[in-house]
């Protein structure tokens, strides 16, 4: 795998490369086909823009597969209980020992990747929409970043001249948040000046809404939902504030209007398809096979499973989970043994949905904040948008079940079989000030389903509520840092050549609150908890 550099030498590097041209300024017209346009051919037809936002938008969740697979596969699927190795690694996310480049692939890359396409979309234009959709995409990047990290540099990193330098110090994640935030209210003016702009004004530069400037504000404050909701613990009041409004301007509440990134080609599906090196995890199988619930189809592939009919041992086809941070002597003797998320090369990658916008805002009315309905209803109403979203019905029976219970892991391999389930959650609402907490542990993990596969998310909303329950990892290489029998892995470390190549580093880590390692929560993970 590439050996990537601290954030600092890599951007240098790349200013390097930048202003060396000057030297060599005809060196692309002499290596041009006569077939290619050159560079201020290609401003003409504002192709320059349209790559730019093309390519923020395929950072929001990486497209290219080997930063997909060590961001959403590696390390955040697996701590939401989404996803498991097959690959017989002994050094990995999963249990706690990623290798040193490893850790720089989750970090640095996207820096890297992100910040040169912002500061050549500002050069490029001065159109107050595109900068405002460049600036919405650069939250959405980096609002995964800081949740999986705490403290970054964000808020210095563009000067008042409108220059860019990740020389910069780091910001405490409230301090994130905060300038997150004041950058969506911008953008909400922009897009709301501009909700009758014409499709055509961006359509060829957007592949999530071709244009539609009413979905965009709708995105907008659905983020602003999202980042409200993760700071109820730790700013309740603030929380409240920004959910309320978001929910008054806009939010996604159809599914026409949920935020998929299409592409040409779907290269996270050769992970899961081609190399075989990870498989839908144990957790959210036991569940959904719990619950019976109907969206498996849609979203696993079946196995082979044995089962006693008649006192004969059959096969039949069936869901089967992975369990996280297990050692794999053979991928070739589990690949097969373990379901996969349905995945093809034409898929496109899901940011947000109409059901989780739904659950954060049946969240704030179980609080007692104004989202537009009841607490319960807009529950059910997120059930429901999850099952349209697949074609499918029966959402109705579904929401009323009161019975079924998440399932005990049965492992295929008959190796990390659990004899007790991780939760007994049921699914039916319950009345009654006294079930908050019960009440809450539906919603999250009538969510965490109902999101899939949105890795950073879904782990980031674990860390928050401790919902849904997971299982343990089976092989904790943490060497006792991590205790997660008692509470899981609570962030990603900073990779060790931030130490030895960034002067900001020892600032940043002194705003963690703690040591930098798996263990130390973050800024909003405030939720009293008793183990």
């Amino acid at each position: 795998m590439k050996q990537v550099t601290s954030i600092l030498k890599m951007f240098f590097f790349a200013l390097l490369l930048i202003g060396g041209t000057a030297c060599t300024s005809n060196f692309a017209d002499i290596n041009r086909k006569d077939y290619e346009v050159d560079k201020n051919e290609l401003g003409r037809e504002n192709y320059n823009l349209g790559a730019t936002l093309r390519g923020l938008q395929g950072l929001v969740v990486p497209v290219k597969e080997h930063l997909y697979q060590f961001i959403e596969a590696l390390a955040a699927g697996p701590y939401a209980g989404y996803f498991g190795a097959t690959n017989p690694w002994t050094t990995k996310f999963e249990t706690y020992n990623p290798s040193v480049d490893w850790q720089d692939k989750t970090f640095s890359d996207v820096f890297t990747e992100t910040y040169p396409l912002y500061r050549d979309l500002r050069d490029q234009s001065d159109d107050p929409v595109a900068l405002a959709l460049s600036k919405l995409l650069r939250v959405a990047i980096m609002h995964r970043m800081t949740d999986m990290y705490g403290p970054i540099p964000y808020s210095k990193i563009v000067d008042e001249q409108g220059g860019i330098s990740l020389s910069v110090p780091y910001d405490s994640q409230a301090d994130v948040y905060k300038q997150m935030l004041k950058e969506l209210d911008e953008v909400d003016v922009v897009l709301k000046e501009n909700l009758n702009l014409g499709t055509e004004a961006f359509r060829k530069f957007d592949d999530v809404y071709y244009g539609d400037m009413n979905k965009w504000h709708k995105y907008t404050n659905s983020l602003k939902l999202r980042m409200a909701i993760r700071m109820s613990y730790v700013d309740p009041a603030t929380a409240q504030q920004v959910a309320e409004a978001a929910v008054s301007a806009g939010v996604i509440t159809s599914n026409a209007d949920n935020a998929w990134l299409t592409v040409e080609e779907n290269r996270a599906s050769m992970i899961f398809n081609g190399w075989n090196d990870h498989r839908v995890g144990a957790d959210i199988i036991s569940y959904m096979n719990g619950y019976n619930d109907p969206r498996r189809p849609k979203m696993f592939t079946t196995v082979k499973l044995d089962e006693r009919v008649g006192g004969q041992n059959v096969k039949v086809d069936g869901y089967a989970g992975i369990r996280i941070g297990i050692d794999v002597a053979n991928k070739d003797e589990v690949k097969d043994r373990y379901s996969k998320p349905v995945i093809a090369t034409e898929s496109p990658y899901l940011w947000m949905n109409a059901a989780e916008i739904t659950f954060l805002r049946a969240e704030g009315a179980l609080r007692g904040w104004n989202m537009g309905g009841d607490a319960k209803s807009l529950y059910e109403q997120a059930i429901t948008l999850s099952f349209d979203q697949y074609g499918l019905t029966g959402a109705d029976a579904y929401v009323a079940d009161s019975q079924n219970k998440p399932q005990a892991y049965t492992d295929p391999m008959r190796t990390y079989s659990v004899a007790a389930p991780a939760s007994t959650i049921t699914i039916a609402w319950q009345d009654g000030d006294d079930k908050f907490e019960a009440n809450l542990e539906r919603i999250i993990t009538q969510k965490w389903i109902a999101m899939f596969p949105c890795t950073v998310e879904a782990w980031s909303e674990y860390r928050r509520t401790g919902y849904p329950k997971l299982l343990p990892v089976v092989v904790n290489n943490s060497g006792g840092v991590i205790n997660d029998k008692v509470i899981k892995i609570r962030r990603l470390w900073y990779p060790p050549r931030e130490y030895s190549n960034n002067q900001y580093i020892t600032e940043a880590v002194k705003m963690l609150g703690g040591d930098d390692n798996g263990a130390t929560p973050l800024w909003w993970d405030k939720k009293p908890r008793t183990p």
